[in-house]
């Protein structure tokens, strides 16, 4: 059996909703030290995190993933169970297949390979894995960045394993990602019996034009690189659960996905200034969880699209869509990051599946990306 399929069968076996890691990154550190890198677990809270390096001169080359997974969902949807790794139909299908132990497989026996042929390279070259990135991602890839940054050991490139791909393998590359912003919004009126609405007030009522106005709300077009700015509400509460009261408060939850054009400072100012001018009485928590990111033409990003067209004849287009990744976090260094797995069509889906073709091409390209960066 193909190593990299063999290892992403284990990884898949191994049960690893966030922050559990599931033993996934004690596994990956036996095959590394055998193979002569220096690892490091480094647990952070409830989080494990897994630095391992091999060489000590510059530049770094650094591949990025994670062990940990979404739930399952419900398992009576499941063909097979998700964490009894499956082949059928030239696929393999399990929790993580494609997000992403299929990529994290690639990597480690990319990582493999490459010390085998070139004991001497040049640079060094180095695996980042955490089990939050799914979850709230705060013990995680930026723990680790921050007590490398205090032993100053610098990132240079970074390629993280994000299945990118959207209709073949091999046709997107990320080069970047949107900032995230979060809104806690609640709306405070007064509860009352609601056959009496002239001794409430009624936060549903007075929200409702506040509500159209922000998502109808153009906050600008976009660009060559980034999609336009959108702010979307997730979940939206009021009420008692009786259908005789007018509830006191309403909550609501929302995301807004920018881009560089409207900053963070901007978007907050332009919330409350519709929630002002419709006279709301309100109180609103916010969370910057990431800025936008964008890698431009450099060593990194062409070595990965000569490796790609190497592997699969495909030119790869480039893209900013999407959720966010741990690479906003690497970013944010001033180091060269890309993202570039496989098919994201399953991911987060039941019967979450990779193409076993695609894990042994996705190894040779992650290889040849390092080889074109400290060697050719």
């Amino acid at each position: 059996m193909d190593a990299t399929l063999a290892l992403a069968i284990e990884l898949i076996a191994r049960p690893s909703v966030t922050p559990i890691d599931g033993g996934c990154q004690d596994l990956i550190a036996a095959i590394l030290k055998n193979a002569g890198f220096h690892t490091e677990s480094l647990r952070f809270g409830d989080v494990d995190n897994l630095w391992a390096r091999h060489g000590q001169d510059e530049p770094l080359v650094v591949f990025l993933g994670h062990t940990d997974v979404v739930p399952p969902g419900p398992l009576e949807k499941w063909t097979t169970p998700p964490f009894t790794p499956t082949i059928r139909d030239g696929l393999l299908f399990g929790r993580g297949a494609a997000d992403m132990k299929g990529s994290v497989a690639a990597f480690v026996q990319a990582l493999c390979l490459f010390v085998s042929r070139h004991p001497n390279h040049a640079g060094s070259v180095g695996l980042l894995l955490t089990s939050d990135e799914e979850g709230v991602a705060r013990d995680g890839t930026v723990r680790v960045l921050e007590t490398l940054a205090k032993r100053q050991e610098r990132i240079h490139y970074c390629l993280v394993g994000e299945p990118s791909c959207v209709d073949v393998f091999g046709d997107t590359v990320k080069q970047g990602r949107r900032g995230s912003l979060n809104g806690k919004l609640t709306i405070h009126g007064t509860q009352g019996h609601i056959a009496y609405p002239d001794r409430a007030d009624n936060p549903i009522a007075r929200f409702a034009p506040a509500l159209q106005a922000l998502v109808s709300r153009n906050w600008d077009a976009g660009s060559a690189d980034f999609p336009p700015t959108r702010l979307q509400f997730s979940n939206i509460h009021a009420g008692t659960g009786a259908d005789n009261v007018i509830p006191g408060d309403l909550e609501a939850l929302f995301n807004i996905r920018f881009s560089p054009l409207t900053p963070a400072p901007t978007l907050r100012a332009g919330i409350e200034q519709v929630l002002k001018a419709h006279k709301l009485h309100y109180s609103l928590e916010w969370r910057l969880s990431g800025e936008p990111f964008l890698t431009p033409d450099g060593p990194l990003r062409a070595a990965l699209a000569a490796s790609i067209e190497a592997e699969t004849g495909r030119v790869p287009d480039y893209s900013t869509g999407g959720g966010t990744s741990d690479g906003r976090f690497v970013a944010s260094f001033g180091t060269q990051v890309l993202e570039f797995g496989p098919l994201n069509e399953s991911i987060h889906k039941v019967n979450e599946a990779v193409a076993i073709d695609d894990l042994a091409r996705l190894t040779q390209i992650y290889l040849g990306t390092l080889e074109r960066i400290l060697v050719i």
